[in-house]
This record gives structure tokens, sequence and C-alpha cells, in this order.
């Protein structure tokens, strides 16, 4: 794989990377998806992570690739080279009705903030259990990425004055729908990648945003048209990306409405899927 093209590309394309099952595998990134990515970004390319996770649950063991920005918090938030171009957190008097609704079902939750994540004291003994549990299903031997989640978790008695972009509900004795529905109609749900849905979990954003404006806020900043746009993902909030981009690519397993929308699909992380993708595409 040659980090140093042989004449200057003709067209500039801008890759959007989902995290988990995609980029990374249990928080851990493959090798291979390390040297794609700083191939296709030394051919010229605009590589960037696309991810429901926010900034502050993305450490250097997964951007240490070099990318030349993040859609971060599931489209909320969109920082290149630096500059912000986005950045929606909920509305004061929407966060106070989520975080009263949560609290009502006792639910288990993070309030996840670009610079740290929230969650409430009683609740932090169980959110530690449920994440721990979570990353020893890894593949054994495998690094944990747990630490990316709880490194940046902060007790916060005072939520619902914290400023956040979304919420991970990792446990509630309901299921996260109906607590949405007491929110009201500004809240939205999105399956979450960790915590298994047996225990209700789920991740609530802002209806309206997604992925897709991400893509959108970063096209206009480099001048890139749609068509030399490619997402990859393998989640439900990857739906609107994998749909708007100019190629669309679902990791192999991902649901049938994903793969219903991608154009072509890739091998998951433990197999560097990404490696072939890029090849296949002209990026490296």
């Amino acid at each position: 794989m040659s980090s140093t093209p042989s004449t200057p590309i003709a067209t500039v394309r801008a890759v959007f990377l989902d995290v988990d099952g995609t980029y990374a595998d249990f928080g851990v990134v493959p090798q291979g998806h390390v040297q794609a990515v700083r191939a296709a970004r030394a051919a010229g390319h605009k590589v960037l992570l696309c991810t429901g996770r926010p900034v502050s649950m993305l450490p250097e063991t997964i951007r240490g690739a070099g990318f030349d920005g993040v859609v971060a918090s599931a489209g909320a938030y969109v920082e290149v080279d630096g500059e912000v171009l986005l950045d929606r957190r909920f509305p004061a008097d929407l966060a106070a009705r989520t975080v009263a609704a949560l609290d009502a079902h006792d639910a288990v939750y993070i309030l996840e903030a670009q610079d740290s994540l929230h969650v409430a004291p009683e609740a932090e003994p169980r959110l530690h259990a449920i994440i721990d549990e979570h990353f020893r299903s890894a593949p054994e031997g495998q690094p944990k990425g747990s630490s990316a989640i709880l490194g940046s978790v902060r007790v916060t008695p005072n939520r619902a004055a914290a400023a956040f972009a979304k919420v991970s509900v990792f446990e509630a004795p309901v299921p996260v729908q109906r607590i949405a529905e007491e929110i009201g109609p500004d809240i939205a749900v999105v399956a979450n990648s960790i915590a298994n849905e047996g225990r209700h979990a789920g991740e609530l954003y802002q209806r309206g945003i997604s992925k897709a404006d991400g893509v959108a806020a970063v096209m206009a900043h480099f001048g890139i048209e749609r068509e030399d746009t490619v997402a990859i993902g393998d989640g439900q909030n990857d739906l609107e990306m994998i749909a708007f981009a100019g190629v669309g690519i679902a990791i192999e397993g991902s649901s049938p409405e994903l793969l219903a929308l991608a154009d072509r699909t890739a091998a998951p992380p433990h197999s560097e899927g990404l490696v072939g993708a890029f090849a296949d595409l002209g990026l490296i």
C-alpha cells in the first residue's frame, strides 16, 4: 500500500467513517485501517470520523491515524481542522424535560457533551458494571476500549444544567421509546451500540439531526460535491448518511434496512474490511 501517489489525483473525495463496528471493534482499531486512512489522506483525499460518539469518547487510540475532522454526536457536532462547523446542543427546556423523565424511571444514562460525559451519582456503579460487561465480551486477548467511555465520565448531581448533544441510555425499566414519548415530539430514539436491547437501552437525540447534516457541512466547507462523498457504517444512526452520500457502504451483517440503502458492502473490522473498500474505490 503506497502512501505517496505517483500522480496528483483528479478528484478529491471525502470519506466518512462510522467508528463502532466499522472503523473499530470493541474500541480497538485494526492496523490495516490505520494504514488505509493514512494512505488515503496522503493521496489527497479527506477522511473524517462520523460517529454517534461525542468527542469526549474519542481517545487517541481511535483518532491516532490522523483525520481531517470529525462528525460527532450523530451529526450534532462537526469539527474540521480545529474549526467548529456545527455545535447543536439540547435547548435548556428540552434538557430539563429529558433529565426529569430519565430520572423518574431510574434509568442509567450518560449525557454526552464534547468535553465530558455526565452521569448521576447513584447510577455510576451500575454504569461501570454495564460497560465492563460489554467489553468483556470482546474476543479473548483483544485489548479493551471501555476506558474511552469511563475515562471521561463525570459524576454530575445537577445534570439538567449540563450542555449536552445526545443521551446514551444503558438501562431502564421501560423501553427507551416510551421515555422519549414522555419527553415529547422533539426527541427521537436509535439503538445503542454498547448495552444490549434487553436492558431497554437506546440513544436519545434531537429529532431531525443526523450524520447526513455533518456530511453536508463538511462538503460545504471543502467545496466537495455530493457524488464525491463516501459514507461507511453499520448502525441505525448511519441510515441517513448512507442514503445521502455519493457512495454508501454498509458493513456485512448490518440491518436489512441499511443494506438495502447501501451501494455496496465491506467486511467488518476484525477482517480489516476498510482496506479492501478503500482499494476498490481507488482511494489507495
